[in-house]
């Protein structure tokens, strides 16, 4: 009983001390997964389908700074709702918000056809680039999503000539120092960590 008595006693003090240690571990735990590149001045800068509130936001103030002149905007395959035109669909909402932020339409082209996910956009970058020069494109996205994206792409664009620079953003529902005290960030990261998993194992 003396022997049980300390196991559990030692057993209750490491939990208390995961418990109460859990903030720095978490926040750490972000801080080595997040990746984040420094934009430089490039091509073009990609706009992934999801994700509205940061991504186009992102393209829109890389080109306001002169950091690109082409916004590439990803050409997605739209739902049963927006290809009968109930509802706008991702790539023309993107297009929309880039024209209210001052992007002109002459400066937007799209990508692709009908893009599923991250690794159909990669594959329909690497064919663009097979008809239009390019050195350096930049990929902004959110910052749990950024180690993916940037690892699926410089998957397909490998043996090319192409830097791909994905800076990284924070959503508004969370931040990566309390990423842990939303729902949202919780789900999203647990479903990017089992995304990349997914991602590395399949392509």
């Amino acid at each position: 009983m003396r022997r049980l008595g300390i196991a559990t006693l030692l057993l209750f003090s490491l939990a208390a001390g995961a418990w109460l240690a859990r903030e720095p571990l978490l926040r750490g735990a972000a801080d080595l997964w997040i990746v984040s590149d420094e934009a430089t001045h490039a091509d073009a800068v990609v706009v992934l389908g999801g994700q509205i509130d940061i991504r186009p936001f992102a393209a829109a103030e890389l080109y306001r700074i002169g950091l690109v002149d082409k916004v590439l905007v990803s050409n997605n395959r739209e739902d049963r709702a927006a290809s009968i035109g109930a509802v706008q669909g991702h790539t023309e909402a993107n297009r929309q918000v880039l024209l209210k932020l001052g992007v002109p339409e002459n400066a937007i082209e799209t990508f692709g056809q009908a893009n599923k996910n991250t690794r159909d956009e990669a594959v329909a970058l690497r064919e663009w680039t097979e008809h239009h020069p390019a050195s350096i494109v930049i990929i902004p996205t959110e910052v749990f999503a950024a180690r993916r994206v940037r690892w699926t792409f410089q998957r397909q664009l490998a043996g090319r000539a192409i830097r791909i620079e994905v800076p990284s953003f924070e959503p508004s529902e969370y931040t990566r120092a309390a990423w842990w005290k939303s729902p949202e960030g919780l789900i999203t990261f647990q479903n990017e960590v089992l995304k990349y998993i997914y991602y590395r194992l399949m392509y």
